[in-house]
């Protein structure tokens, strides 16, 4: 239930509080006094598109709050902790604001949440009912909607049932469809998948396979300038010819005996003697070093380079096909082949598809069928209590039928084609709502629809927005009657022009206009007493201080509280 709601700077309201609360809740108001802004700061807090051209001349930003009494364990308080807000003693606070520039933000239980949280909350708090949706109310989905209402938990579970399998069964229809229409081009793809594996398996690359030969491919295509090189290093370091220059081993022990000789006159020499003796040991062991290599050196390097070549050819072919590295074609036998599996199991999962398809098919026509049954008797139900309802309304000899007959096709809401007939008079021909049915038939059709349907689908919150528009004297004296019963069971809020109507509220409202200069402010406030009477009087006569108009409008004040009673 919406306990309160504050506007600031949202079209001509500056600054106004809306005390709500149980009961029928009546909004009254001279025209263009900002009624309609009231219903479009409601929208906002429901997640509606929002827009710039309705902040107020001159202001920085428009401004929505609702404070909202809901149950601290129920599924809006749920969805709210969700989205990271609170809601503190059963007290739940919604609000929007949105710029000059279009930009919007909404705030949920305290914390900054998307719009769309907004629009989810919305729809498990109110219901609003306006000029546009007694427009949709003439669309065959909305009429399906209202009677699948009306079905309540009798129809839910039938089409959950009937849901869930229907979408299964058009998932594996479409899979079907589809490795039906490409099974071609998959047989095709399989056959490249075979070729490809077969030729990496015949390969066999293994990793870092491709560095290892270059490597190698390099070393071999230049031995000879590697030999003459180290043979040349090693003669250096270590000579075995006779007659040959000292070499670096013999420079470096001759050194060390000359210094070795003298170093018992100078202890400083000592360290240098033993790093001598350490320098030979070191260039003794790269002399080694060489001769091994020299003897590495395969004196075959040209047929070996030819193998290593045509690997790294092999490879390279694999590279331009799989590539671009080796990893990627070891990866491919991986990936590959798990492809091809599925490919090939193409054959079994066609069949299996197809097997699902026909049971699923055949589960989806009976559980339609079901819930035609639901919806055929549920639409007797709700064609009699709303033609009643229609009577109380002054349509005494209207009278509402409701058609469910089949579909071509299978939908996800099942296979029935639902439609509103209203029978205006008797001996009229029953015709659709959408092309028989005039704005205030229309409102009362809604507004009977509703009240019918909250007997079985309760909804929290319901707001009119001028539900009695082309409604006038005793049909507007029971539309009053029917939103002071709706009211028994939910928060009711209306804006109306209809003294007839304002006058079952529990709790009134007037949006009331002050000009000053070329701005009008708009301000709301709570009437009692005189001032409600002579509001009433207002919408009765035009005339708020006639005599005979506020005599009228007490009248109309103590009728509408004896039919409440």
């Amino acid at each position: 239930m919406i306990e309160e709601i504050s506007i600031r700077n949202l079209g001509v309201i500056g600054d106004a509080v809306l005390p709500l609360g149980a009961g029928l809740t009546v909004l009254t108001g001279e025209t263009g006094a900002g009624k309609t802004m009231v219903v479009t700061a409601l929208g906002l807090l429901l997640g509606a598109r929002s827009d710039a051209q309705s902040i107020r001349s001159g202001a920085g930003q428009a401004v929505v709050e609702g404070r909202w009494s809901v149950s601290p364990t129920g599924p809006v308080a749920e969805r709210v902790r969700d989205a990271g807000g609170e809601v503190e003693d059963g007290e739940l606070i919604l609000g929007r604001s949105v710029s000059p520039e279009g930009r919007s933000r909404a705030v949920v239980g305290g914390r900054s949440a998307p719009v769309s949280v907004l629009t989810e909350i919305g729809q498990q708090l109110v219901v609003v009912h306006g000029q546009s949706d007694q427009l949709r109310l003439r669309s065959a989905t909305a009429q399906r909607e209202a009677l699948d209402r009306f079905a309540g938990d009798d129809l839910a579970q039938v089409l959950a049932d009937y849901t869930r399998t229907f979408t299964r069964w058009q998932a594996a229809q479409a899979e079907l469809d589809a490795l039906e229409a490409e099974r071609d081009r998959r047989a095709r793809e399989a056959d490249g998948l075979r070729i490809a594996i077969a030729e990496i398996d015949e390969v066999a690359p293994q990793a870092g396979e491709d560095a290892e030969l270059a490597e190698r491919a390099e070393r071999l295509a230049n031995v000879e300038d590697l030999r003459l090189a180290a043979a040349h290093a090693h003669e250096q370091v270590s000579s075995e010819e006779i007659g040959e220059p000292a070499d670096v081993i013999g420079l470096l022990e001759s050194a060390r005996r000359q210094l070795d000789r003298v170093s018992g006159h100078d202890p400083a020499l000592t360290p240098i003697v033993a790093a001598l003796k350490e320098a030979s040991y070191l260039v003794v062991d790269i002399s080694g070093q060489l001769a091994a290599y020299l003897g590495d050196l395969d004196t075959d390097s040209g047929r070996e380079l030819d193998a290593v070549q045509e690997r790294r050819a092999q490879l390279g072919t694999l590279l331009r096909k799989y590539g671009p590295d080796l990893d990627d074609v070891i990866g491919y036998l991986d990936t590959g082949g798990r492809r091809l599996l599925e490919l090939d199991t193409d054959a079994d999962r066609i069949g299996g598809l197809r097997d699902q398809v026909e049971l699923d098919g055949v589960e989806v026509v009976a559980r339609a069928a079901r819930l035609s049954e639901v919806r055929v008797a549920a639409a007797t139900g709700l064609s009699e209590q709303v033609t009643a309802e229609l009577s109380a309304l002054a349509m005494a000899n209207a009278r509402l039928s409701i058609e469910v007959t089949d579909r071509a096709e299978y939908t996800p809401t099942g296979k029935d084609q639902v439609a509103f007939l209203l029978q205006p008079h008797s001996g009229a021909e029953p015709r659709p709502l959408g092309r028989g049915a005039s704005g205030g038939e229309l409102s009362r059709v809604m507004l009977a629809i509703e009240v019918v349907i909250a007997s079985t689908d309760p909804v929290a919150t319901f707001v009119f927005d001028e539900v009695d528009a082309g409604v006038g004297g005793a049909a507007a004296i029971e539309i009053g009657r029917r939103l002071a019963s709706l009211a028994r069971t939910s928060q009711v809020i209306v804006v109306t022009h209809l003294a007839q109507v304002a006058a079952f509220a529990t709790n009134h409202l007037r949006v009331a206009k002050d000009e000053a200069g070329s701005v009008t402010a708009s301000s709301v406030e709570r009437l009692d007493g005189e001032e409600r009477t002579a509001e009433m009087a207002r919408l009765l006569s035009g005339l708020q201080d006639s005599g005979s108009g506020l005599a009228h409008a007490r009248e109309l004040l103590e009728t509408a509280k004896s039919i409440a009673s």
